[in-house]
């Protein structure tokens, strides 16, 4: 099926390709419509029954997209993590192929140009994030996720790293959130950051045991690495989907830290009382008793994180002009600001 041509000796742009991936005809599988998301770092295509994931050709520091080679094997590696916690939703990949009169198509015949994810379509208000805001959200469903997640993380080698460079890696983002958020032209309150940022140092000093203690008792894991309500389907087989793939490092983690993520975010959302249920549940399955300090340093610094990522989209055309970046950075630094404070 074609529905855009190109001449073949010619590169085949990213919005080429988007342009083919629009179109309803592209798909082998009839669709009556396609809706394009686009993130940082890649284009979803939903069509009726499936999602398609085009990764971007970008480079940073943390990732490396920009050679087809690359984006094949981050495609594998999308659908090797993410089996581990929704097996049926991600069912293999599908190449984007230019023919030999320069036809763009799916799978056939053709050069290889790109790869997609093809991942089964998962209804919109299944979601956590949906349930949470349309209150249909029950401490039953945390409940399985909190069991779904006891039983993941309890399967997981744990991850030899040293207590020393385990709280070295917090140190180091501390500092570099502090150093982005402070930015001049965000515009974000420089006393609020630096507050946040100093305070965070200082239980990290002060909490030393505790992180040593959760490392040297094999605490520490490879799991999922962006545990968010949005990627927790409560469909009767629950499904956690978009695990990090392009970094190993960002998914070794204390499986504490993403749960307490997990119930910061649902904080953010609303729903205060199901993230507290969620991490009372995760402690009672997975025999697990954290000092409730260390829980709110985790929260503290992933909405740092979460505020860092969010102001980031000003440095996009397309985004720089909207309110709602730096509304939600504010709403992240309140709650890093609120987290860091029960840690004293």
């Amino acid at each position: 099926m074609t529905t855009a041509s190109f001449s073949p000796r010619s590169e085949v742009t990213l919005e080429s390709k988007v342009a083919f991936l629009r179109q309803p005809s592209s798909f082998p599988e009839p669709t009556y419509r396609v809706e394009a998301i686009e993130t940082h770092m890649s284009w979803v295509f939903l069509t009726d029954g499936y999602a398609y994931k085009l990764k971007k050709p970008v480079r940073y520091d943390f990732l490396d997209f920009s050679t087809v080679e690359a984006r094949r094997y981050y495609c594998d590696e999308e659908l090797r993590l993410n089996r581990r916690l929704a097996a049926k939703v991600y069912l293999g990949l599908a190449a984007v192929k230019l023919d030999s009169v320069g036809h763009l198509q799916l799978d056939g015949d053709g050069t290889v140009i790109d790869w997609l994810v093809k991942m089964r379509r998962l209804p919109t208000r299944n979601m956590l994030d949906y349930a949470i805001k349309h209150g249909t959200a029950s401490a039953a469903d945390v409940g399985k996720v909190a069991a779904r997640l006891a039983g993941f993380y309890r399967a997981c080698t744990p991850i030899a790293i040293d207590p020393v460079m385990y709280r070295s890696r917090f140190l180091i983002n501390i500092d570099a959130h502090v150093q982005e958020l402070s930015q001049p032209a965000y515009q974000l309150p420089s006393e609020q950051v630096s507050g946040i940022g100093s305070a965070q140092r200082a239980a990290l000093q002060n909490m030393a045991r505790l992180f040593d203690d959760r490392v040297q008792s094999g605490k520490i894991v490879e799991g999922h690495g962006d545990l968010r309500p949005e990627h927790i389907c409560l469909d009767p087989e629950l499904n956690i989907i978009d695990c990090l793939e392009f970094s190993r490092d960002l998914r070794i983690v204390d499986p504490v830290d993403e749960i307490a993520f997990l119930a910061m975010e649902s904080e953010r959302l609303g729903a205060t009382g199901l993230g507290a249920v969620l991490l009372r549940i995760y402690c009672e399955m997975s025999n697990d008793s954290p000092a409730a300090a260390l829980i709110h340093f985790y929260q503290s610094y992933r909405a740092s994180l979460r505020a860092t990522i969010a102001i980031r989209h000003l440095n996009e055309e397309k985004f720089r002009y909207s309110p709602e970046w730096p509304r939600r950075a504010l709403e992240y630094l309140q709650l890093a600001e609120q987290h860091i404070a029960c840690c004293q």
